[in-house]
């Protein structure tokens, strides 16, 4: 984000009355970038430039994101809520949970593409989503006007990182990637007044979040056990 967004950005814990307790990080805080639920559901969105004469009346990628992690229980529910939304403007929405389910949606104002994970030849696998659509077919939506901060240079680090994983501490070496040590991640040049303001890692099944509230490369990634 631009450093001037900084100091308002929080981790919230919330507990509707007719909804998922859920914890979201959030830089306007009634909606949110990322989240997971007590359900041990993730939701997360990337933006991805838009047209200005392609936007339309509906919810926008973090309102998505809120409006996901308090209703829905797992993926599947999730894509039901989600193909039912009238969106905005082009996002990336990236949904997990507890039971290995991943998909990302790639959504324009006129149609959502399900992009489903990579199987990886170590057994794993892996889905990567980044400031632009990945599926051919939905690059016709993009705007192209603007920089995306070297997403094509972040999504080949994250997949290539996977693939070369063996076994070791699951925690640590995610939270290397975050910092860059395996490839370009987050170390933008000063001149594009543009960096990273946290990083997480979920564990969906305990229910934990590991945060690095600042650039990971200077800040320590502390244990969030709030939502427990």
């Amino acid at each position: 984000m631009p450093p001037f967004l900084k100091e308002g950005n929080k981790s919230e814990i919330y507990a509707p009355d007719n909804g998922n307790k859920f914890n979201i990080t959030t830089s306007s805080f009634i909606n949110g970038e990322e989240g997971l639920n007590v359900k041990g559901l993730a939701v997360a969105m990337t933006f991805v430039l838009t047209r200005i004469e392609d936007i339309r009346p509906g919810f926008n990628s973090v309102f998505i994101v809120r409006y996901l992690i308090e209703k829905a229980g797992n993926v599947d529910e999730a894509l039901e809520m989600l193909n039912d939304l009238p969106l905005a403007s082009n996002a990336n929405i990236l949904l997990a949970d507890k039971s290995g389910k991943m998909v990302v949606v790639e959504c324009s104002p006129f149609e959502k593409k399900i992009r489903n994970p990579i199987n990886l030849e170590n057994g794993s696998k892996v889905i990567c989503t980044v400031n632009s659509f990945t599926s051919p077919y939905m690059k016709k939506y993009e705007w192209n006007g603007e920089d995306t901060y070297y997403s094509d240079e972040r999504y080949n680090t994250v997949i290539e990182a996977i693939k070369s994983y063996r076994n070791e501490n699951i925690i640590e070496y995610l939270q290397n990637l975050l910092k860059g040590k395996y490839g370009f991640m987050c170390q933008y040049e000063k001149r594009l007044n543009f960096e990273t303001v946290w990083s997480s890692i979920f564990d969906l099944n305990m229910l934990k979040i590991y945060r690095a509230e600042g650039d990971p490369r200077r800040k320590k990634f502390i244990e969030d056990n709030r939502l427990k």
